[in-house]
């Protein structure tokens, strides 16, 4: 897999405490990787958590598919990838990928479901929402 036919791509390394007692990466701490990576994409986009939450837009995801395929030691380098993508008209997709560096061998692949909800709670994407996520159709 590349890296470069992704929208996005974000480069970290792995914690000594990000690991279980077999040495790995905690199944849950891939979860914190996407995560991280997504709100580093959505600021290139002009996307501000704080600042939606604040004019009662509250960002949340709503399903996480997420495939292990090889596990992270401490002190690897890899990168998150991600692509996002409009599921419907109130939800979008990221679909994402953990590539180990410098061999790009796929550790984790992802789908994660997202939406906005306005102060209602309900789901709904606002104009400007819409606009600053560049989203495609599928």
């Amino acid at each position: 897999m590349n890296q470069d036919r992704y929208a996005f791509s974000y480069e970290m390394e792995v914690r000594d405490y990000e690991c279980d007692m077999q040495g790995i990466v905690n199944n849950s701490v891939y979860q914190n990787y996407l995560e991280h990576a997504r709100h580093q994409y959505l600021k290139t986009v002009g996307i501000d958590f704080r600042e939606f939450t604040e004019k009662g837009i509250n960002l949340v995801v709503i399903r996480a598919e997420l495939d292990y395929k090889y596990p992270l030691r401490s002190g690897d380098r890899f990168a998150v990838c991600l692509d996002m993508v409009r599921e419907s008209s109130l939800k979008f997709a990221f679909h994402q990928e953990i590539l180990r560096l410098p061999d790009l061998k796929t550790a984790v692949k992802a789908k994660v479901i997202g939406t906005a909800l306005n102060g209602r709670g309900r789901p709904e994407l606002p104009d400007e929402l819409d606009r600053l996520m560049q989203v495609r159709e599928p």
